[in-house]
C-alpha cells in the first residue's frame, strides 16, 4: 500500500453536511493520517453518522471539502450502522460475503476457485468456518457482524469505516472483531469508528474525534475524552435548534 506524500489519507476543510440545508455538522477542519485508529464520538445527534455518510458519498458537502489522498471513495470499506439487506432474502451467507470481491472482479464476472478460497479464509477469519451455505436470515446478530467484517475483509481497503459496529452484539463477537480491527491497524489500514462506548474508545483506540454538531476535541485519546469536553458536547448538542439555516460564517 502505497502512503500519502504528506501522511494523511483524508481531509476536512472548513466542512459543512447536513439535510434539506440545515447544518448536522459544520466548519470541521481536521486531518486524519494514512494507518491511524480514530474513533469518532459524541453525544446522539452529534452528527457522527452523518460524517461518514459524507465520506462515502453519500452526502454533498453544503460547504468547504471533503478530500482523499491516494485513495478513491469507490474504495472505502464502509460499514453502516445498519447494514441495508433485507435478512429474510434467500441469499447466502457466502454469496454475501462475496460481494465483498466485486469491486476487483466485477459484479458480472466470477471469481473462480480463488474467490471460493478467499471467501471461505474470509469466513474462517471471523470464526464462520462452515457457514458458507447457510441463509443470512438463520444468523444471530453476532454471527451477522461477523460475516459482514468477512466482506470488509475481502474488499482489501486502504480506508475503513465503521458505524456502531459493536451494538447489540455478544461480548465474544465484540472481542473477536475488535482483534480484527487491531490487525488492520497493524497493517498501516486506517480505521475510523463510530462508537458510543467511551471506556472502550478508551481502551482500544488511541485518536479520538469528539463531535457535538462541530468539533469539540480531536487528537489522543486522552487528552480529547475530558469531563470539560464531554460537557461541552453534551450542552451544545442539546442546544442545537433543528430548524437552523445554514450558518454563514
Amino acid at each position: 500500500m502505497s502512503v500519502p506524500m504528506d501522511g494523511m489519507i483524508l481531509h476536512f476543510e472548513n466542512l459543512t453536511l447536513g439535510y434539506d440545508r440545515h447544518p448536522a455538522v459544520h466548519h470541521l477542519d481536521y486531518a486524519i493520517r494514512t494507518g491511524a485508529l480514530v474513533a469518532v464520538v459524541g453525544p446522539n445527534g452529534a452528527g457522527k453518522s452523518t460524517l461518514l455518510k459524507g465520506i462515502v458519498g453519500g452526502l454533498v458537502p453544503l460547504g468547504g471539502e471533503i478530500r482523499l489522498t491516494g485513495i478513491k471513495v469507490s474504495e472505502i470499506a464502509y460499514l453502516p450502522q445498519k447494514a441495508d439487506i433485507d435478512r429474510s432474502f434467500p441469499i447466502s451467507v457466502f454469496d454475501m460475503v462475496a460481494m465483498g470481491l466485486w469491486r476487483k472482479t466485477g459484479a458480472l464476472r466470477g471469481f473462480g476457485r480463488e474467490g471460493e478460497r478467499k471467501v471461505a479464509e474470509a469466513l474462517a477469519i471471523v470464526g464462520l468456518g462452515g457457514f458458507e451455505r447457510r441463509p443470512i436470515g438463520t444468523l444471530s446478530g453476532g454471527q451477522m457482524q461477523r460475516a459482514l467484517f468477512a466482506r470488509l475483509l475481502l474488499q482489501d481497503a486502504r480506508l475503513i469505516l465503521l458505524d456502531e459496529p459493536f451494538t447489540a452484539i455478544d461480548s465474544a463477537t465484540v472481542r473477536d472483531l475488535k482483534g480484527l480491527i487491531r490487525r488492520w491497524h497493524g497493517e498501516r489500514r486506517t480505521v475510523v469508528a463510530v462508537l458510543h462506548d467511551l471506556d472502550q474508545v478508551r481502551t482500544d483506540f488511541p485518536e479520538t474525534l469528539l463531535l457535538a454538531r462541530e468539533q469539540i476535541a480531536a487528537g489522543s485519546t486522552e487528552n480529547v475524552l475530558t469531563p470539560a469536553n464531554l460537557d461541552q458536547a453534551r450542552r451544545l448538542t442539546e442546544a442545537f435548534d433543528e430548524e437552523a439555516a445554514l450558518c454563514g460564517r
